[in-house]
């Protein structure tokens, strides 16, 4: 078959070579013809090259083929240069049988074989399989290896992993690890582990490293270190930073900084932003405020409705005494009668609202479930809540059961998973359905004990 020279750049030597049998000549021409566009005389020079032994031929025919050929050709082109150690064919190899044929053994053997041979991208993908199959202690070897070639991302679920089993320096050490290469999610995480542990100046400074990456979790809690100072602006534009990336939790708070300077219309908008993505507090604000600031008794109304509906007691309340007020005394008998019940409204103090949400991320990695933030928080603010009048902690759960007659082991059992949320690593992390069960002791512990 004719090949035409190459279209830019005469080169009748390299040409002639690689006629002659040259496999890197050939390898250079397919190079040459591939800048150019020139696909077809890419593969055939490349094939010629592999033919005679040119393994990174090989390799650029499997990406050829991926990319315009057929599957089983790639396949069979990354073989032949895994075969010899090429641990870029090798990890490119394990992806395709992983992702285009769920072949999950042959890929691990791969991605094993590209991960010996230096292959960091392989290293992680291998700890990943391994977490997923749960052998975390294989997990974690090949996140070290992944980590220590770079890979931030490895270094931020080695501290995960040593998080849930209570390892608290390595936590330390891969976190810190990560931060510093730039990875926010691990700054962040950081910044947490520190609040958690009472160091809230620590804490501050991985919050700012992480916001500076435009993290809307680390931009919030900013705004509440500057709340805590009483320096409302400084608040505000953090809660904003945080509102603006979509977190509900900064839209609901930028619109309680916005209405305590004053700010109604700023207020109205992120109250209403809010509300508008499900969230049943900032519904309930945004119909107080559409009453009190903008006269809006039938906008009221409706975020009253929303919040009701979604199960907020103060909002059952409202919009029945509206309803009544307009006559509609049906609907308003039907809230006002069973209204929800009061929910857990109580701010939590930092260092257990942290904990909280490490639980939530750490049980919600890889595909997990996550636990609740607010369900956490409310567990952990209860147990602080109740327990607080007690001097002497030597027997609390003998103490709650005597003042507030709920069962033994139902306080036993919130006592258990209060401490692994404390204390990671000395419990499996709870399931959904246990803090679903705590959550019900713990509302019937405020609720005989009257506390709010």
């Amino acid at each position: 078959m004719a090949v035409p020279a190459p279209r830019v750049g005469d080169e009748p030597e390299l040409l002639a070579a690689a006629q002659g049998g040259d496999a890197q000549a050939a390898h250079r021409l397919g190079k040459l013809y591939a800048q150019h566009g020139d696909r077809a005389a890419a593969r055939l020079w490349w094939e010629r090259a592999a033919a005679g032994g040119n393994i990174d031929s090989a390799y650029n025919l499997g990406i050829w083929h991926e990319k315009h050929g057929s599957l089983e050709e790639a396949v069979s082109w990354y073989e032949i240069a895994a075969g010899t150690g090429d641990a870029e064919a090798a990890a490119n190899l394990a992806t395709l049988l992983l992702e285009q044929r769920g072949d999950l053994e042959a890929a691990r053997s791969w991605f094993e074989s590209a991960a010996r041979a230096g292959s960091r991208t392989a290293a992680r993908r291998l700890a990943l399989l391994c977490e997923d199959a749960g052998e975390l202690a294989a997990a974690r070897e090949w996140h070290r290896q992944a980590a220590g070639d770079g890979d931030v991302a490895s270094a931020y679920d080695l501290g995960f992993l040593a998080y849930s089993a209570g390892e608290d320096e390595e936590t330390v050490r891969w976190w810190e690890y990560a931060a510093r290469g730039g990875h926010a999610e691990s700054a962040y995480c950081m910044g947490l582990y520190l609040h958690a542990s009472r160091d809230p100046e620590g804490a501050e400074v991985y919050y700012r490293l992480a916001a500076k990456s435009e993290h809307p979790g680390a931009a919030s809690r900013l705004g509440g270190v500057a709340l805590s100072r009483g320096d409302l602006r400084t608040a505000r534009a953090w809660f904003e930073r945080a509102a603006a990336a979509g977190r509900i939790e900064g839209q609901r708070m930028a619109g309680f900084v916005c209405v305590e300077l004053g700010d109604c219309a700023a207020a109205s908008h992120w109250f209403g932003r809010a509300a508008a993505g499900g969230d049943a507090e900032s519904a309930y604000d945004y119909g107080l405020l559409l009453i009190a600031e903008f006269g809006d008794l039938a906008g009221g109304q409706h975020w009253f409705r929303q919040a009701a509906r979604a199960g907020h007691h103060g909002a059952a309340v409202e919009l029945g005494g509206l309803l009544s007020v307009a006559g509609e005394h049906g609907e308003a008998q039907e809230w006002l009668s069973d209204p929800p019940p009061p929910a857990w409204g109580r701010p939590a103090e930092p260092e257990l609202a942290a904990r909280a949400e490490l639980a939530a991320a750490a049980t919600g990695r890889r595909g997990g479930v996550p636990l609740a933030v607010a369900d956490l928080t409310e567990v952990l603010g209860t147990w602080d809540l109740v327990t607080r009048p007690l001097h002497d902690h030597s027997d609390v759960i003998g103490w709650l059961v005597a003042r507030s007659g709920v069962h033994a082991s139902a306080i036993e059992h919130l006592a258990s998973v209060r401490g692994t949320l404390l204390r990671p690593g000395s419990a499996p992390w709870p399931s959904t359905g246990e803090i679903q069960h705590v959550l019900a002791t713990a509302r019937d512990l405020r609720r005989r004990l009257g506390v709010r």
